[in-house]
């Protein structure tokens, strides 16, 4: 996925949104922000000062305390902290783009998720950051041909996270998963960059033919809480699946789809994924 693309950040000058940086910036920022964050988190709250020490504060940069985050969320009876702490330092020094990715994922919850109040709550304690970023490292993984441990990880995400992610689904930057509850997402399944996914969503197959069987998802598409997006289809560009829809055709960029099965309904929307927008207007209907 491109590094060159671009969300919008928090701040807003005279309601000009300005852009998020991305690739090494992203990174900059991101942990500039977050040991800001922890420092106040732990003159506030002495009872977690050893834990935000340990987790962000006595790291020297964003790889190390994200290697870290993930091998305390991961570790298991065959794979302790340390043993995953370098399999993913390997992948991060192989393969800067999933650091830089991680934090243009951060940057978009801060941005997008009203429960979030600062870059502490998804480093921390958001199990889509969390899978996110652990599914970053048994892709890598699984592009190196190390399938068994790829695998061994995906596993681990689906037991401590509550969501399946297959090791070979590409994922861009800028995601956001809320809640994470019950996400499914298949082995040829793609998802482009700014895209915001809501709890019980599935990116499945309709049967077991063909080796492309799951869905395309473009850039800035927001799909809504159980929606179940079937099949080798495109969703275009900054779509808006509505909740509870079950997609079985083709989404052309910037529409809306509802129902079971989805069809499109009123106008064409602009940036879902930022605004987090689902309710459909009344006059709302099926077009055509």
């Amino acid at each position: 996925m491109s590094a060159d693309d671009r969300v919008d950040n928090l701040a807003e000058d005279h309601g000009i949104r300005t852009p998020a940086p991305r690739g090494k910036e992203a990174v900059r920022l991101a942990w500039s922000r977050l040991r800001v964050e922890a420092a106040s988190a732990a003159a506030e709250e002495p009872m977690l000062a050893s834990f935000v020490n340990a987790a962000i504060l006595r790291h020297d940069g964003f790889k190390d305390a994200l290697a870290h985050r993930i091998a305390a969320k991961l570790e298991d009876a065959q794979l302790d902290s340390l043993v995953i702490n370098d399999v993913v330092h390997e992948s991060l020094r192989s393969d800067p783009t999933i650091a830089e990715f991680a934090a243009a994922d951060m940057l978009a919850i801060a941005e997008r998720d009203p429960a979030c109040r600062s870059l502490l709550q998804p480093f921390l304690y958001f199990k889509g950051f969390h899978a996110t970023q652990s599914h970053r490292i048994a892709h890598w993984l699984w592009g190196q041909g190390r399938e068994t441990l790829a695998f061994h990880l995906q596993s681990r995400i689906s037991e401590r996270f509550g969501l399946d992610i297959h090791p070979a689904a590409r994922i861009g930057q800028g995601l956001m998963i809320d809640h994470a509850t019950g996400v499914v997402i298949g082995e040829t399944a793609v998802i482009g960059d700014d895209v915001s996914i809501l709890h019980e969503v599935t990116l499945g197959g309709t049967g077991a033919a063909g080796i492309e069987r799951h869905p395309k998802i473009g850039n800035g598409v927001l799909i809504g809480a159980g929606a179940k997006i079937l099949g080798n289809i495109t969703v275009g560009d900054e779509a808006r699946i509505a909740a509870g829809s079950v997609v079985l055709k083709p989404v052309q960029a910037r529409c809306t789809v509802a129902g079971v099965p989805a069809r499109p309904v009123g106008g064409p929307c602009v940036e879902p994924a930022k605004r987090m927008d689902q309710t459909l207007n009344e006059e709302d209907g099926p077009q055509g």
